[in-house]
């Protein structure tokens, strides 16, 4: 063998690559570790994987089109490159939509039956990014992730063996060309996202409310406002931020909520506070009071929603808060499922085979999942099994309205269980996974939880979901896409389930950070 030939690609890397594997959803990682080889890698082999399969089962071919867009991280255009290159080389036509909400792209591509994929990282810090491939029928399942991971291998070898000089990589990762403009975008799937709720709602007017949008940088900052604007409500847009604020809705602290505090103090009487994650598929609500904001979960945020649409099953993650099984919805819920899209899309369409007609679902971050097309008279709402923010924050202002209410009112007649989640961030998935793999015997939990009630149950569907006496619950997991670990607390008092939340990231001992220690000696 010649030395010519031995010259390969691989060879000539100047780092060590980190690869990227599948998260709760979609792909992600340190910015550091992205380079455009290992995201064309990536991307590459979901095309291929997307190609071998038939059309009913969302499968695209060469030829066709195929979406993307960024959420408004600095470093997703040069993953959008990897992604546009991937595309083209895959024998389809990469189309730019701009940047617009995760949803917006999804919905837009599923009505046309083609791929997309959303460059993003959601809610988590600028320094991490990512992105998220969806078939022509909709989001990845899990059942997808095996194969696509073998595809990966097979498309990084072969990659990695390409000579050096006919590589499109230099020694970093990157492409020797740099950093290149994207296609120009097209606006045709953000105005088709405004015009799916204008047109949806427009027998309903928001007329004589006044609604502060925080846009800070999330990607549907100003579609949000039109879209209200639209539909009658006076908007106060606040809060724009050039730079990157990782907004996470389940994890609302008391900085974040006193810096929408200072925003409402300075526009004046509004009725509530809407907002986005990064890439808005995750809705952010806040009711205000006597003109002080207060934080509704979105867990809680679905139930009024899918009560509002006439659901008749809805599908929930194992985390999310149980007074849905005391209220109207209780006798509608489907098996609840571990936590993720598509495990909910999945638990979906297993209603739908049931013969249930009206299917929703939601996460305890808000993201609100349609499951079945709603009909109301000449009127139709798609459905759009992703996460997205718009439908739950219109359905629960027109409920308001509705029932001539503030939005504090109307949560207040949910029953009376109260949730807060909290994360600890750094802590290695690996070490996360150790504690629900070592701690699923109430025994070896109870020494982490001196004060509590006794524990009565575990459920280990998703983590570790811990039940006490008093009717408290801990609910631990490891993120399924980043270096964090949550807990998620239901409780009869919001001071109850604060408190249990405050425990369990207490620093340098509170309950997580005991049982990550833990973890790592060995239990």
């Amino acid at each position: 063998m010649n030395a010519m030939s031995t010259d390969t690609l691989r060879s000539r890397l100047a780092y060590e690559p980190r690869e990227l594997k599948f998260g709760t959803s979609g792909r992600r990682g340190p910015v550091a570790n992205l380079t455009q080889l290992e995201i064309y890698i990536n991307v590459t082999a979901e095309l291929e994987y997307l190609q071998s399969l038939p059309s009913d089962a969302g499968g695209v071919n060469a030829g066709d089109v195929f979406y993307y867009a960024c959420d408004l991280r600095p470093s997703s255009p040069s993953i959008a490159q990897a992604v546009e290159r991937a595309i083209r080389d895959a024998g389809m036509t990469p189309v730019n939509l701009g940047c617009i909400p995760t949803p917006a792209l999804t919905g837009y591509a599923i009505e046309r039956g083609r791929g997309s994929i959303m460059v993003t990282g959601s809610h988590i810090p600028f320094e991490r990014n990512g992105y998220k491939c969806n078939s022509a029928k909709g989001e990845l399942l899990k059942s997808d992730e095996d194969p696509i991971s073998d595809r990966v291998e097979q498309v990084r070898q072969r990659i990695y063996h390409h000579p050096f000089a006919s590589s499109p990589f230099n020694e970093q990762g990157q492409f020797k060309t740099g950093l290149q403009e994207l296609a120009p975008h097209t606006h045709t799937a953000r105005n088709a996202y405004i015009e799916r709720y204008r047109s949806f709602f427009a027998d309903r007017s928001l007329n004589g409310k006044r609604l502060l949008v925080y846009q800070h940088s999330a990607v549907g900052r100003d579609i949000l406002v039109e879209i209200l604007q639209k539909l009658g409500a006076d908007v106060v847009a606040a809060g724009r931020s050039d730079t990157f604020v990782p907004i996470d809705t389940e994890n609302i602290d008391d900085a974040q909520l006193a810096t929408v505090q200072s925003l409402v103090d300075q526009a004046g009487k509004v009725d509530a506070v809407v907002s986005t994650d990064g890439d808005s598929d995750r809705p952010l609500l806040l009711g205000v009071e006597r003109g002080k904001v207060k934080f509704f979960g979105g867990d809680l945020l679905g139930m009024i929603v899918a009560e509002f649409l006439g659901a008749d099953a809805v599908v929930v993650p194992i985390s999310c808060n149980d007074g849905i099984d005391r209220g109207k919805l209780k006798s509608l819920v489907e098996p609840k499922t571990k936590i993720g899209s598509p495990y909910v899309i999945t638990g979906m369409e297993q209603a739908r085979a049931k013969g249930r007609k009206l299917v929703c679902g939601w996460e305890a971050n808000g993201g609100f999942l349609l499951g079945s097309d709603i009909v109301r008279g000449e009127r139709t709402l798609r459905a759009l099994p992703t996460r997205d923010a718009v439908l739950p924050i219109l359905c629960v202002l027109f409920a308001a309205g509705e029932k001539r209410s503030t939005v504090a009112d109307l949560f207040a007649r949910l029953p009376k269980r109260y949730s807060k989640a909290a994360l600890l961030r750094n802590v290695p998935r690996a070490v996360s996974r150790k504690i629900a793999e070592q701690f699923a015997d109430p025994q070896r939990l109870a020494p982490f939880f001196a004060g509590f009630a006794a524990i009565t149950k575990l459920d280990l569907t998703d983590g570790v979901r811990i039940y006490f006496a008093n009717g408290d619950v801990a609910h631990i997991r490891p993120s399924g896409n980043a270096d964090e670990i949550r807990i998620y607390a239901v409780a009869d008092k919001q001071a109850r389930a604060d408190e249990i939340a405050r425990l369990g990231v207490a620093e340098p001992e509170g309950i997580l950070r005991r049982l990550v220690e833990a973890a790592q000696s060995g239990g």
